[in-house]
């Protein structure tokens, strides 16, 4: 009886639209809701580290002698504490997602982004 059952499911599994899309050529739409995740403009930034204390996970990490802004992109929470407390508005959320990673890359220092 259990044949019976799978195979009328396979039958009309035959004739409907697939379930999911075709990822990277069908990109789904973003919702305006969505939290996205934290965009950084290093030309702004003073490196005043109130974005550190106001992170609630510890994601992001400001080193004020050395003028080096990073944050661990799989420990934020993308609550936007940090865009919300950074007094220059350096920090910001993006309604898009973080694309995939292939290599490890450090941060870039306001001297490597200005080219001096």
């Amino acid at each position: 009886m259990a044949y019976f059952t799978m195979a009328k499911d396979t039958l009309a599994n035959l004739f409907r639209k697939p379930a999911t899309r075709m990822y990277p050529s069908v990109v789904r739409e973003i919702f305006p809701a969505t939290r996205g995740h934290i965009a950084m403009d290093i030309t702004t930034c003073i490196f005043c580290g109130i974005c550190q204390k106001k992170c609630p996970t510890g994601a992001i990490k400001v080193d004020r002698a050395n003028k080096t802004w990073e944050i661990e992109r799989l420990a934020c929470i993308a609550c936007a504490s940090c865009s919300d407390a950074c007094p220059k508005q350096s920090l910001s959320m993006e309604n898009t997602y973080t694309g995939p990673v292939t290599i490890l890359e450090k941060p870039k220092t306001r001297e490597e982004v200005s080219g001096a």
